[in-house]
């Protein structure tokens, strides 16, 4: 059973200055939670319902006495940022802080102020479908560790290392090339499949900013062919990633 102060605690990493603050986040879902915890995660405790825990068991041997915990659906809800509770959740300690300067020979992704926490987590799960193990977010993109951005991930948040860097300063630094996505770059057909290199994604509403695009070694665009203004930045980066890396 959680005490009044655990549950407060678990509510108030819901925002990002008490995970800032904590260096622990929360994962929600049944297939994040089993992924966290066959991957290794640094995972602190699982809270789910008695039926979850008695299917997972074998899951959770590992973990330290207390840090496993069976509650009811209904203090489910009360920790929940979602509109419809799982059946377990997880409170982890951040990763280590990672290397945002991309290795020779890599391919990696670098969003500029994505905003909304559901492309994020879209995005993670892209890299990860394209086997892209590194993005790097500007500081003023949302913050991975939201709850909305780790459900939207699928579970994809334990094979993806995330640095945050500026995205400027970077392009300036690595001697890889680097494809920034544009309404007005050349066709992305015309495009061999790259081996290495920076796929560049912006905001959803701006786009890349114009420092960005400017330092960028090519300036990329998907064809239109109807009428729509643009496309969402998660379908966009599929798109190219489809292109690029296949």
């Amino acid at each position: 059973m959680l005490s009044k102060a655990q549950i407060k605690y678990i509510q108030s990493l819901q925002h990002k200055k008490n995970r800032q603050k904590s260096s622990q986040y929360v994962a929600e879902g049944d297939k994040i939670v089993q992924e966290l915890l066959q991957a290794g995660m640094p995972v602190k405790g699982v809270f789910a319902t008695a039926e979850w825990l008695e299917q997972h068991h074998a899951l959770l041997n590992n973990l330290p006495a207390g840090a496993v915990v069976a509650v009811e659906s209904t203090v489910l809800k009360q920790l929940s940022s979602l509109t419809t509770p799982n059946r377990a959740m997880a409170l982890l300690d951040m990763p280590a802080p990672v290397d945002p300067m991309p290795d020779p020979g890599s391919v990696v992704l670098a969003l500029e102020a994505i905003q909304d926490p559901g492309n994020m987590g879209t995005l993670i799960r892209i890299a990860d479908w394209f086997g892209i193990s590194r993005i790097i977010c500007s500081p003023d993109c949302v913050d991975v560790y939201n709850p909305k951005t780790i459900q939207a991930t699928m579970g994809s948040i334990v094979r993806v290392r995330i640095a945050e860097y500026d995205i400027p300063e970077l392009l300036r630094k690595t001697s890889l090339p680097s494809y920034a996505a544009t309404l007005h770059g050349k066709n992305i057909a015309d495009f061999p499949p790259i081996k290495e290199g920076i796929i560049l994604i912006g905001n959803e509403g701006r786009g890349l900013t114009e420092e960005v695009t400017a330092l960028a070694t090519h300036q990329i665009t998907i064809p239109r062919l109807g009428g729509a203004e643009s496309l969402n930045a998660a379908i966009a980066a599929g798109i190219i990633c489809g292109r690029l890396l296949i």
